[in-house]
């Protein structure tokens, strides 16, 4: 209270701030339209701008890698250079006539259906063994599945072309382990067989080599699916009686479903494109009867010099891949829809 001259006593405000003990107030800071900027900042991004800052670095480096020389692609499949123009750096213009040889070229669709059948055996053979192995891994003790975890990954982690060497040398015509064994067995005609003496068996060692060097990512990638499924839903499945193909159908395939999407659109991607295991097996041979896609559109530009032509075959194997794939692409997105 405070006491006037008069010696009234009238009450003080309640609301009223207290006054500090001898400290300097600071003013809020202003507020509202007219408000000044804070001293010694600078003008901050607009903040809908700093993810494409964050991604742009990504994009120019794809765009550098992978977008020009698609287009440079493109422009070259629309040109008929061979070998004399190549020498003479003319660039004569062709329009689609590539596209055209290529479409009414028999060589060609032989190829295609060739390519087709070659990922289609690999990528069920690869889904198939790597399901199951992902599955014992997930059945296997500590120790087990430590031991075949290790020889997964020095299996993944093998390089390509000393892998083809392997195998060159499993199946070699003299020294092949591949003609012992069968002449331990008691075959006989093993006596230096050639084993690629056909496109039929140089594709099918391939396949082997394919199968082989990718079953341990999606043997792994099924183990580490396996470990999300939880405990209950296996007893529950066993106390209504389900058995292992049941109890995989029913409780394991449903909950992996993503997963065996996604790793099955990855590897038509890898299989489809596999021209270093097609070609450093057997160079595409015997007469260019092993030749998927991506041989035949190098074969046709290196050894054969037709650099346009080479071209188109790339850009058709790129749109026939995209069509392939957008069939996944919609089972994908139908299966985030229902999630």
């Amino acid at each position: 209270m405070t006491v006037h001259s008069q010696g009234a006593v009238t009450s003080a405000p309640q609301d009223a701030p207290p006054k500090s003990d001898g400290l300097p107030e600071t003013p809020a800071p202003a507020t509202g339209p007219g408000a000044r900027p804070p001293r010694g900042g600078g003008k901050s991004l607009p903040t809908g701008w700093l993810p494409y800052l964050l991604v742009a670095p990504a994009v120019l480096a794809l765009a550098t890698l992978l977008l020009y020389p698609l287009i440079k692609n493109v422009i070259l499949s629309l040109q008929d250079i061979n070998k004399v123009e190549f020498i003479q750096r003319k660039y004569p213009f062709a329009g689609f006539d590539n596209y055209t040889e290529l479409l009414g070229d028999p060589d060609f669709w032989t190829v295609v259906v060739r390519s087709f059948a070659f990922t289609l055996a690999n990528v069920a053979l690869i889904m198939l063994l790597g399901s199951l192995i992902g599955i014992l891994l997930n059945k296997l003790g500590k120790k087990m599945r430590l031991v075949l975890s290790m020889a997964l990954v020095m299996a993944w982690a093998m390089p390509i072309v000393a892998s083809v060497q392997v195998f060159r040398w499993l199946f070699d015509e003299q020294f092949g382990v591949m003609n012992w064994v069968m002449r331990t067995a008691g075959f006989s005609g093993y006596e230096q067989h050639n084993w690629m003496e056909t496109g039929l068996s140089t594709m099918v060692i391939v396949t082997i080599l394919v199968v082989w060097g990718s079953i341990p990512f999606v043997a792994l990638n099924m183990y580490a699916g396996l470990t999300t499924v939880g405990a209950e839903l296996y007893e529950a499945a066993r106390m209504d009686g389900a058995n292992g193909w049941q109890t995989f159908w029913k409780i394991v395939f449903p909950n992996l479903k993503p997963f065996f999407l996604i790793t099955t659109f990855l590897e038509v991607i890898w299989v489809f494109k596999a021209f270093t295991q097609v070609y450093a097996m057997n160079k595409g041979g015997p007469d260019r009867a092993s030749e998927i896609l991506p041989v035949f559109a190098y074969v046709e530009g290196q050894s054969q010099a037709h650099y346009g032509l080479a071209a188109a075959i790339s850009v058709l194997t790129i749109v026939i891949l995209v069509i392939v794939m957008s069939f996944y692409f919609r089972l994908i997105l139908k299966q985030e829809e229902e999630q």
